[in-house]
């Protein structure tokens, strides 16, 4: 059977949106001077917001690496340095003001109270931290606490060293460094994007709203979003760690949907005053119908959001701690703030149409898609087929995934952090070493050395060092270490002849950890905390994708009472985000079209939790149009019955709609590629071929020739999920 259409309509009270967005227009003045002072409170309450926020959050804290880490920095001062000083003195090395100020440096660090540890050449004579020149030599740090203090140590700690000791010509590297330089470029990045951002978005937005004030509309909801989520990011940095990359996101979706949701309630508003309505009938009826759709379509994107919480790593946690109150205050802001902006402009709102004399006046149907539809339609596999397949391939690239941690690279080549690590690796050949440190807990000194013995025997290691001996290939080449034995612990670095990123190291690290060993093992270093994160990403990914795809389909059933559209949903969705995780292989990992999008440094891996982050944002942007879309398509089956024609006259009513406000969603989107980390950019390419490919091929084409070949069948339910759908579902038309 098939959802029954249009019921009659009893005309008892106004539906609830109705009577928010009348009594929002009657009462206009002390809706938007409540909102002004509810803004100007939240601006207040948020200034300063950027210093409270944190750097790093790209791991988990609690995996196996980083307690190993710990019990390295706190039992023997060893493990991973997170801050690395470069001095290149004026004088020699050994010259007595040089040894002087190295001296007294080390002990400001201590003194400083912000580091576990410090070690320098000119304490430990460690060859590792001299150049074999014999002109530069390194301070190796261990800032004390998580990434976050670690960062705000190294901000405050770093430019205090390098005045205090100018003789030095110290520069600085390391993670705690590499955060904080990330954190200063982040906000560099976001006011460059508002100044490159607005102008175009402003022109975008004349073009498709046809006057200033239907331009400035919008902006006002999107400021209103972005300001009250700011305030909501200050509160929760009392509690927790937020990401700096909040910013950028509560912008670029609280603006881009701030255009979503006004746009189309605009458009409804315009065409509800063209049938006939008064000015406060159509601000009534266009919240009813577009609003009911619009607060709906932030639920759903507010879901997709949601399932980032389930990751354990604040990095991404934080930004949905950013999306989720930005996505709900953009749909609440849309149809409180909204009608009552619509009342006070009144008639004056379609006044400078600049643009009538060259194209005519504003229509609120584009018949170019109404021919498209019909044409899709007319040959659905035939049309459909070769997108689908353009799709897939553009999703090859993606096969060949290679993943790996942030870094200095992720910055600009002429960062200070960078510089630094670039003297690191040409001119310190010993600390380039990747490493892979071991804790062995429980085991004697025989068992011990036995036990390195057979590490330094595994394919791929050069050399391992233990309390007793070094070893390379199972035999003892020079004297060890007793400092490595703490309590029953005892500390074992394996040197291995790979990048810390490459497959083969972590073929290794999963290999030593499931081999048998004399005591309870411990895995720490680079290569050890990528794989940690990896396994955690990929342990909690079945219950994000389970969120996501199980409130998909109850959302979208509850909205069209239809069994088959939530999958088709889903599924268009996956093939909306082909082309954006192949061209983050495609570019990014092999350095492709760096002319297109800005220079940036080649790693040779994408960033591990970047397409964790693309999917949830760019599967909510699409749930955002597959709602409007359906919103229209839906109301016309429920008038007419026709599948096909409720097809075409849903595409023909909201393909302009969709279409512009894509093109102005992935301009604001755009914006995030112009920043100068490369993790931004990414973010900023992925996201804006997210959402032209979702509008421009998968709504236009494949959505219409899936409907047409799936018929009358798109609304079938099974009878109890109809009386579920008639009581509690919920529709565009509000009927």
């Amino acid at each position: 059977m098939t959802a029954t259409p249009m019921r009659s309509q009893q005309q008892q009270k106004p539906p609830l949106l109705a009577r928010v967005g009348a009594g929002a227009a009657r009462r206009f003045r002390a809706v938007l001077v409540l909102a002004a002072l509810v803004c100007g409170a939240a601006l207040a309450l948020s200034a300063g917001v950027n210093d409270q926020l944190a750097g790093g959050g790209y791991t988990p804290s609690d995996s196996e690496s980083a307690v190993a880490q710990r019990t390295l920095s706190e039992r023997f001062q060893g493990g991973t340095p997170n801050l690395v000083l470069v001095a290149e003195p004026a004088a020699a090395l050994d010259a007595p003001e040089t040894v002087d100020a190295a001296r007294r440096l080390q002990q400001a660090v201590r003194d400083s109270g912000k580091a576990d540890w410090v070690h320098s050449f000119w304490e430990t004579g460690d060859p590792a931290l001299v150049a074999p020149d014999g002109r530069a030599a390194m301070f190796a740090v261990r800032l004390s606490g998580e990434e976050d203090h670690a960062q705000r140590a190294s901000r405050d700690l770093v430019p205090e060293l390098q005045r205090d000791f100018p003789g030095l010509r110290l520069s600085a590297t390391g993670e705690a460094q590499v955060n904080a330089e990330v954190n200063e470029q982040s906000q560099v990045d976001l006011v460059w994007a508002e100044l490159l951002g607005a102008p175009l978005v402003g022109l975008l937005l004349l073009l498709v709203f046809r006057t200033p004030l239907a331009a400035l509309l919008p902006l006002a909801i999107g400021a209103v979003s972005v300001t009250l989520t700011l305030a909501v990011l200050t509160l929760l940095t009392k509690v927790t760690d937020v990401s700096m990359f909040a910013m950028n996101i509560t912008t670029a979706l609280g603006f881009g949907l701030a255009v979503d949701y006004s746009l189309f309630i605009v458009t409804r508003y315009r065409e509800e005053l063209a049938a006939g309505r008064t000015m406060d009938e159509a601000i009534a009826t266009s919240t009813a119908k577009a609003g009911r759709t619009v607060l709906f379509s932030a639920v759903t994107v507010a879901v997709s959001l949601a399932a980032l919480l389930v990751f354990p790593l604040y990095f991404l946690r934080s930004l949905a701690y950013a999306a989720l109150p930005v996505v709900l205050i953009a749909g609440i802001a849309s149809i409180v703030v909204l009608p009552a902006l619509l009342r006070l402009t009144g008639r004056h709102l379609a006044r400078w149409d600049v643009l009538s004399r060259f194209i005519g006046p504003p229509r609120t149907e584009g018949p170019m898609w109404h021919r498209i539809a019909t044409s899709v339609m007319r040959r659905p596999l035939l049309t459909s087929l070769p997108v689908i397949a353009l799709l897939l391939v553009f999703a090859i690239p993606f096969a060949d995934v290679r993943f790996g941690l942030t870094d200095e690279r992720v910055l600009p080549p002429d960062a200070g952090s960078h510089r630094a690590a670039t003297i690191v690796d040409e001119r310190f050949p010993q600390a380039k070493q990747t490493t892979v440190e071991v804790l062995l807990t429980g085991a004697g000194s025989q068992e011990t050395e036995r036990y390195a013995q057979e590490l330094s025997q595994r394919e791929g290691v050069t050399g391992v060092q233990a309390p007793g001996a070094v070893y390379v290939e199972g035999a003892p080449v020079a004297p060890g270490q007793p400092a490595r034995t703490s309590d029953e612990t005892a500390w074992i670095t394996m040197a291995v002849d790979h990048e810390p990123y490459d497959t083969a190291a972590e073929d290794l690290v999963r290999s030593v950890r499931a081999a048998p060993a004399p005591g309870e093992l411990a895995v720490a270093g680079d290569t050890a905390v990528l794989v940690d994160t990896k396994a955690s990403l990929l342990e909690r990914l079945p219950a994000a994708l389970a969120l996501l795809g199980l409130s998909t389909l109850v959302l979208l059933f509850l909205f069209t009472g239809s069994v088959l559209i939530p999958f088709k949903a889903i599924l268009m969705n996956l093939l909306s985000l082909t082309a954006s995780f192949g061209a983050a292989v495609y570019v990014f990992q092999y350095g492709n079209l760096r002319w297109l999008v800005g220079d940036f440094t080649v790693t040779g891996h994408i960033e591990v939790t970047i397409p964790v982050l693309m999917f949830c944002i760019a599967f909510g942007l699409s749930m955002d149009y597959e709602v409007f879309l359906l919103s229209r398509i839906r109301e016309q089956y429920l008038i007419g019955g026709h599948n096909e024609e409720a097809v075409a006259i849903g595409l023909e009513r909201t393909g302009r709609l969709v279409t512009a406000a894509a093109g102005i969603v992935a301009a604001v989107l755009l914006v995030l590629a112009t920043s100068q980390l490369s993790i931004l950019k990414l973010l900023g390419v992925g996201l804006t071929l997210a959402v032209v490919v979702d509008a421009a091929l998968v709504r236009a084409v494949i959505v219409p020739a899936f409907m047409r070949l799936m018929g009358r069948a798109n609304w079938w339910a099974p009878p109890l999920l109809r009386r579920v759908h008639r009581r509690i579902g919920i529709s565009e038309s509000g009927d």
